[in-house]
Formats: C-alpha cells, structure tokens, sequence
C-alpha cells in the first residue's frame, strides 16, 4: 500500500476510472459525490467497466472484486470527511467553471497545507481554478485520457502560479500509476482537447452536409488511420454535452469560428441524447 492519501472528485465516466487506477497502484483512495444517488451510479459504472477488463484479461477477478470493495469502502458524498487527510486530490466534476470553483474553495478550506489540488479539467484555465484558493502553487492540471485505465497518456498543465516542485510531484505520482506526461503551458482546452474536438467537430459537419453516414464515416477513418474508434464512436464514449462544453469553452475564449460547436450537437443535448451514458447519441444503446 502506497503510504499517500489520494481523493477522487467526481464520480462519472472519468472519476471512477481514476479511483480505479489510483487503487490499483496500491494508494488508499477516497471517492466523493455529493448525492447519494450520483455515488451509486459511479459505483455501477465502475462496476461495468471493471467486468468488462476481467471479461477482456485485462485483470483477474480478484483484482477486480479488490479494487470495488476499496472504492466502495472510501465512498462518501461527504467532501471533508473524503479530503481533510488526502495528500492529493484530484477533481473531476462535470465540466462548469463555477462548479469547479467552488470545489476548490472548499479544498482549500479542507486540505492540508501540503496536499496537492489537482484537476481533470479538459478546458478550463488552472490559473483561474487556482486563483480561488490560498495556494495557487500547488494547484495543477492533470488531463487524464479516456478510457483512464488504457490510455496511457496524461496531460500536466501548469499555471502561470504552479510551482516546479508542484509539477515534479504530480508527474512523480502519475507515473506511479502507469502514465505517461507531457507538461503542456495553461491555455483553453490545452493539447488533447484543443485537437480531438476540432476533429470530432468536423465529423459531424461533414454528417450534416450530407458528405457520408455515421457509420460510413466512422468507419473509413478506423480503417485508413488505425484508430480504435470512429469520431462518432468516440463522441458518445466522451460524452456529446461534453464535447459541446468544451468546443463552447474554447470559442468563447478564442473566438475562433473553427471551435463553434456544430448544430447537431447542440440540438442533441438538448434532446437529452448525450452518448452512452443516456442510450442514445449518434448510435442507439437502448
């Protein structure tokens, strides 16, 4: 067992992939959301992910009986109780400035001086997160990749306030867990997301001018390019409201037009089919 103290905020899609990574790596790990019912939906996503690796080889079962019975055991909707011992946090709520803000303010509050703050954001600035506590020099961006435990990538974003020992220590830490870093400067949407969404964007202005289908577009890709997953894939994997938040966030700050998100993703979101997580996005998983 790893002697450091880790907190997961957030219990979606990407938070219980990091809860699971950080449990393996042998660090006691708290998971906290704030309503009982988002918890044990985070508990029922790990749960299906976890099974679909025993199911792939990809662990044992015991392993996998090992890894829910810890997350299950350090899971709380209490913030304090989750992070007042934790020497590293990492948030990963959904994807809103003000609820992220308000996340650290209480981090800061809670935490010890020396714990490490750190966020999944996929977009938003970590200066202007860590500009809201006491300690915006050890707050930094840790971009985890979709799915967390397979990608073996993590983007490292410092702020203009993150201290070098703050950035040593984070990547000390996520190559405990297996990944990889790259440290990448604090600008919206950083590397990953700056390019992926640019190239999911496009995909779906390609659908609504006609140029081919779903499935024939996400098929000529993964067959010429070798991708795992087709565009369309690939958004109902991350999430369409996602991609949306994150195209919205970078044309916001940037204005530039390549970034506006294409209408018919807006009009999904609106209509509540968001991908996997909701059945239905560009394919139906009813």
């Amino acid at each position: 067992m790893n002697e450091k103290k880790v907190c997961v905020v957030g219990m979606g899609v990407m938070g219980t992939g990091i809860a699971q990574v950080c449990v393996q790596a042998g660090y006691d790990t708290a998971v906290v959301n704030r309503s009982k019912e988002s918890l044990e939906r985070g508990l029922v996503i790990l749960k299906k992910d976890i099974y679909r690796l025993v199911k792939k080889g990809r662990i044992t079962q015991e392993d996998a009986d090992r890894i829910l019975d810890a997350v299950s055991a350090n899971a709380t909707t209490s913030l304090e109780e989750g992070a007042k011992d934790a020497d590293i946090v990492i948030e990963a709520v959904y994807e809103d400035m003000e609820v992220k803000q308000d996340v650290f303010k209480e981090l800061d509050r809670i935490c010890p001086e020396h714990t490490i703050l750190g966020s999944n954001t996929s977009t938003f600035p970590i200066t202007t997160l860590g500009a809201v506590t006491e300690r915006p020099e050890k707050v930094i961006g840790m971009h985890f990749m979709n799915p967390v435990p397979l990608m073996p990538g993590v983007e490292v974003i410092k702020s203009l306030l993150t201290s070098e020992d703050t950035a040593k220590e984070a990547q000390e830490f996520l190559k405990s867990l297996g990944k990889e870093t790259v440290v990448v400067n604090d600008y919206p949407g950083f590397v990953t997301s700056r390019m992926m969404c640019l190239v999911l964007n496009e995909a779906v202005e390609m659908l609504e001018g006609g140029l081919a289908t779903v499935e024939d577009i996400d098929k000529i890709l993964k067959l010429s390019f070798n991708w795992p997953q087709g565009p369309f894939q690939l958004l109902d994997l991350i999430g369409i409201d996602i991609v949306v938040a994150v195209l919205n966030t970078i044309y916001n700050e940037t204005g530039w037009d390549r970034f506006k998100p294409a209408v018919r993703m807006t009009q999904m979101v609106e209509a509540g089919w968001t991908g996997r997580k909701s059945g239905k996005g560009f394919y139906d998983y009813r």
